[in-house]
């Protein structure tokens, strides 16, 4: 029973491969800019230049963006977009990002 124990734990903590939508927007604001619209894409711009981290909203949900992964997010703010990466708890390591039409 230990062993099995062991094992599902050791599943749980791996990280998931993935795509997702959504939009790219900063922590302080978070889900409120999910909508894309300019006035949020100016926000979140302005807040993630300011010093805050960006984040990723899908379906409601708010995701860290992995500090190594900030760069890639960055110029995208306020926009959709299609993350591929790893999703770690409620981190997303990201390895690549495109715009979403």
């Amino acid at each position: 029973m230990k062993k099995l124990f062991l094992v599902s734990s050791l599943f749980s903590l791996a990280a998931f491969a993935g795509e997702w939508k959504g939009v790219i927007s900063d922590a302080s604001c978070a889900a409120k800019h999910a909508d894309a619209s300019e006035k949020s894409m100016a926000c979140a711009a302005k807040c993630i230049k300011g010093g805050a981290a960006p984040v990723f909203v899908s379906d409601g949900k708010v995701y860290k963006v992995a500090e190594a992964s900030a760069s890639k997010v960055i110029d995208h703010a306020g926009h959709k977009v299609m993350v591929m990466g790893s999703l770690d708890g409620d981190t997303i390591t990201v390895d690549s990002v495109k715009m979403d039409h």
